[in-house]
């Protein structure tokens, strides 16, 4: 009986755990121990075949092995999943006829991680191809490199496998070039570079072997598997740039030459690739039309004019080796070692009168003679001269020192005039050629570098090149550019210029050298009114030209205007409701990558978005006999965040994406240009209901002390409760409102911050906007933010007793400067915060290399000229300058490297607060930048920001380190405990 009876319990247990394993699991609140695991769509790996049948897309975790899923389009649970282990970037092509997809498998993260500690031998990625049309059908290849299939014909697969093994001095590898309907794979030993015209129909492929024998360029004709050589030399053969077309392509040939440190650089163009054609421009043959000290560069592909005339390429200077001098015994000092020239010099000498004045002269010459002769032996000082006329700082020629190293001009050979044109130099850095190469487009700011690193404000002188000559011919001086948006842009024949100048657009015509004002009759303006920078009449970016070269569209800030460019039509406002209904037509869907200007004769889609709303959608514009007609159709228009419109490329089938602060990312696909009957085709976020997240959004209407009406999202805490006040979490980074409906994958950021992972907590985040009034960058915070909180603790949703504020960077001086200016906050977080305005002003962003001055005189600072000519806004804007009022306890992460903000900002902070005995603690994590970017130290500030919050605004025991603080000694063991 005692045995039966312990059976019996025992057998009962298992049944009990058997039923509780299959209850569901209560939802909780997502913890930072719960994210590593944590899995989604990698949204940028989602691909459409081009037949629209097929959709492909990667789930990867946040720390971990991913997976792809393959499905059918229209029937989403037709999929299959594959593991692709460990990578950031999953690499996924399908073959243009739809029938192949291949795809990366990497090595697992454990693996990896083990890698590390052996030097990362051994790891090797593997290529894993898919027959569709034959129910998933399976090939593996392993050590693969890249690869890539033959275009529009479909029909192989190249694979260019990783080297394995010392082959001598041979840069090149096996490439495997797979039939993909024999199954049959040919090897082709050495490839360097291969590429497949666009039509996939040849393959140029260049061989790298031992000592260079049998380098070359290969052509193999894809239908019958002949190989041509065109060409083989003891020579590196690289940068195969095919023409759009697939009719030609060029590369460079590069010889060694030990003189010089770089490779005598040759221009091969072949044309007509079933009967080849080659053109071979060797510079050192030119010795007329090249200058001696350049050569053709390998830092710029070579490519061909679009008529075959001409192959256009880069050229640098050649830098000498330096010749070792031979070193020669050191001559015995008397008279008879002295050289004719030595014996002359002292005979001429009238100052000798005596034998000691003769001993005298022989020794001084023997001791100039032997420091020249030991010159090699000595060492050169590292140091830097800092010169105050110089048009870029010291800081910034290092950084970009290899950039300037490499830099190559752009010149042509004009094949039919066998004729080397350079089109520019030293005096022109800038220049872009045009559709149709009829010309280029020059820019020189050599005049007002020193000046724009000073202030900020942009001016270029400009030039058109004639490049059927090389004639170069100035069109504006000192244009001004209040932004890029004011830059010169190409009508698709490349003929004419789209630019701003004083509030404007224009249009120049390059053939007859006019310009002409297209928008001063229209009743609108297109000023971007709303760039609170100190730039003058910054334009609201175009859309860009119709693709017959006849029309432009332009925005103003909430319509789109179709505007010609000739008097013969008139303008058109496309859109009508934008500016009375406060909807902003925002951007243009570019559903054909190969396109050359805008269709008229096809539908245009752009993005909607809702000032007032926050809504989002896609709206089409319809076309008509003579471009598009007014009255654009709302296709999608709803309170969620709508992006990512796009089609398959020989099919009409479309996607686009949904979101919301609470909903993950999906995809949905339509099989109708109007997206009607629309489906939702992803699951993403597999993981989402074992946790709860946030209740939904708000808007929070608020005017600041300025006056202006401005928005502020707030975000409910999961599980909210009306009438239920909750602690709350302040952030900010100037306007951002519009983050309403976006969704924020729970991971961890560089810094510290997700808003989802908060809310999930039990917290409510409120996200202000902050518009700026010049000369006070900080106290328009104040004007902005204060309100805002104001207004929204009327919802009944805020504790007022318990909010917190949060900012990174710029977000990040907000912070430092609110908290000196109220005490409505309970606990601060400021992330590589600004906080002395007049020592920021005159420091080095480290990042680029160049000063801070520009950025507060022209851009984010918001200042009107140095702080000598503004002191007391400086001063009134600084955080340290108020450190006295500061009551509110601060966590502050700055890190020693960082390039953006110095390290010295936060120290400066620190140490005046600490002097106060303020209570701030700052966080630093040795060797990183302006954010986080290792992945254990974004686990760690994850977590010490939210104890830190938790702990002021909801109560929680203080954690160790905020409470007492850690020593040096205790610091590895302190950290060891909260590894996960």
């Amino acid at each position: 009986m005692k045995k039966s009876f312990i059976l019996y319990l025992i057998l009962g247990l298992f049944i009990f755990q058997g039923y509780a394993q299959q209850d569901p699991i209560d939802p909780k609140p997502i913890s930072w121990q719960d994210i590593p695991a944590w899995k989604s769509i990698s949204t940028p790996s989602f691909q459409l075949s081009a037949d629209g049948k097929w959709m492909a897309y990667a789930i990867m975790p946040v720390e971990g092995d991913g997976e792809i899923v393959i499905q059918k389009s229209d029937d989403p649970g037709n999929k299959k999943t594959y593991p692709i282990g460990s990578t950031t970037f999953p690499s996924i092509s399908f073959s243009e006829n739809g029938r192949w997809i291949a795809f990366k498998e990497y090595p697992k993260d454990k693996e990896k991680k083990a890698a590390v500690k052996s030097n990362g031998k051994g790891l090797k990625d593997k290529l894993i191809l898919l027959d569709l049309q034959s129910d998933f059908k399976k090939t593996e290849f392993e050590n693969v490199g890249n690869f890539a299939f033959n275009g529009k014909s479909s029909s192989h697969l190249a694979i260019n496998l990783n080297k394995e093994g010392s082959n001598g001095d041979a840069k090149g590898s096996d490439l495997l070039l797979v039939h993909l309907n024999s199954e049959k794979s040919q090897n082709i030993g050495n490839v360097l570079e291969f590429s497949f015209n666009k039509a996939g129909d040849f393959l140029a492929y260049t061989i790298d072997a031992a000592n260079q024998s049998g380098n070359g360029v290969y052509l193999l004709h894809i239908t019958s598997g002949k190989i041509e050589l065109l060409e083989s030399d003891k020579a590196t053969y690289r940068s195969i740039n095919w023409t759009e077309k697939g009719d030609a392509f060029a590369l460079l040939k590069m010889v060694k030459d030990k003189a010089y440190k770089q490779d005598h650089g040759k221009v091969l163009g072949v044309k007509n690739p079933s009967n080849p054609q080659i053109t071979l421009y060797d510079p050192q043959k030119d010795f007329v039309g090249f200058e001696k000290n350049f050569t053709i560069s390998p830092n710029r592909k070579p490519m061909w004019s679009e008529d075959l005339s001409r192959l256009f390429y880069g050229i640098h200077p050649l830098v000498a080796e330096k010749k070792e001098a031979k070193k020669e015994e050191a001559p015995i000092a008397n008279k008879d070692s002295l050289n004719k020239a030595q014996l002359e010099k002292i005979k001429a000498d009238t100052s000798i009168k005596s034998v000691e004045d003769l001993q005298k002269a022989i020794a001084k010459l023997e001791s100039g003679k032997q420091k020249t002769e030991n010159k090699n032996d000595l060492s050169k000082p590292d140091m830097t001269i800092w010169h105050w006329q110089d048009s870029r700082l010291q800081s910034r020629q290092q950084v970009l020192e290899n950039q300037d190293k490499n830099y190559s001009f752009w010149a042509m050979y004009d094949v039919n005039r066998k004729k080397h044109i350079a089109l520019q130099d030293s005096s022109l850095r800038e220049l872009t050629i045009l559709p149709k190469e009829k010309y280029a487009l020059g820019a020189d700011l050599q005049a007002y570098e020193l000046d724009i690193n000073l202030d900020g404000q942009n001016y270029r002188d400009l030039y058109i090149i004639n490049l059927q000559t090389g004639e170069r011919k100035e069109i504006f001086k000192k244009f001004y550019l209040p932004s890029f948006s004011s830059f010169p842009r190409s009508s698709p024949d490349g003929t004419k210029l789209l630019f701003g100048l004083d509030g404007h657009y224009y249009v120049m015509d390059l053939i007859t050298g006019t310009q002409q004002n297209i928008t001063e009759s229209l009743n609108t303006t297109f000023v971007n009114t709303e760039d609170d920078h100190n730039v003058v009449k910054p334009m609201v970016p175009a859309l860009g030209w119709s693709s017959d070269n006849r029309f432009v569209l332009l925005r103003d800030e909430w319509d789109i205007w179709q505007v010609p460019v000739s008097g013969k039509d008139k303008a058109i406002n496309l859109t009508q409701n934008g500016r009375a209904e406060k909807i902003r037509y925002q951007s243009r869907f570019t559903l054909d990558s190969e396109e050359k200007g805008i269709d008229l004769s096809k539908f245009v889609y752009v993005r909607t978005y809702g000032e007032r709303t926050k809504k989002s959608g896609i709206a089409r514009l319809r076309p008509g006999k003579s471009g598009l007609v007014a009255n654009a159709q709302t296709l999608i228009w709803e309170d969620a965040n709508i992006n990512r419109l796009s089609k398959a490329k020989n099919a009409e089938v479309y996607y686009f994406t949904k979101e919301k602060f609470n909903e993950p990312t999906e995809f949905y696909i339509s099989a109708d240009g109007s997206l009607s009957n629309t489906k939702k085709v992803t699951e993403n976020a597999p993981d989402k209901g074992r946790f709860i997240w946030s209740s939904g959004a708000r808007l929070v209407d608020y005017v600041s002390d300025k006056g202006d009406s401005l928005k502020a999202a707030l975000f409910l805490p999961a599980g909210y409760q009306e009438g239920k006040k909750y602690p709350t979490i302040v952030y900010y980074y100037e306007k951002l409102s519009q983050t309403l409906h976006n969704y924020s994958t729970p991971g961890f950021s560089g810094t510290g911050w997700n808003p989802n992972v908060y809310t999930s907590n039990g917290y409510a985040v409120l996200i202000p906007d902050i518009v700026y009034q010049m000369d006070d960058p900080g106290m328009s915070a104040v004007w902005c933010v204060l309100p805002a909180v104001k207004e929204a603790i009327k919802t009944g949703v805020i504790d007022e007793n318990k909010m917190g504020l949060h900012g990174h960077s710029w977000g990040g001086y907000q912070t430092s400067f609110l908290i000196t200016q109220t005490d409505m906050f309970k606990a601060a977080a400021a992330g590589a915060p600004l906080t002395n305005m007049i020592s920021m002003y005159d420091l080095i962003y480290w990042n680029s290399g160049g000063g801070n001055m520009s950025i507060f005189e022209a851009s984010q600072g918001r200042f009107t000229g140095g702080p000598w000519e503004n002191w007391d806004s400086y001063q009134r804007n600084s955080p340290v300058y108020h450190v006295k009022n500061v009551k509110t306890p601060l966590l502050m992460l700055h890190n020693d490297k960082d390039g953006a903000v110095d390290f010295t900002q936060g120290i400066e902070y620190y140490n005046a607060l600490r002097r106060l005995k303020k209570p701030v603690i700052m966080v630093q994590y040795k060797g990183e930048n302006h954010g986080l970017s290792k992945l254990e130290n974004r686990k760690d500030y994850s977590v010490r920001m939210m104890e830190f919050f938790d702990y002021h605004l909801k109560g929680a025991e203080p954690a160790d380190w905020i409470k007492n603080g850690v020593e040096r000694l205790r610091l590895d063991s302190h950290l060891d405990n909260r590894l996960f």
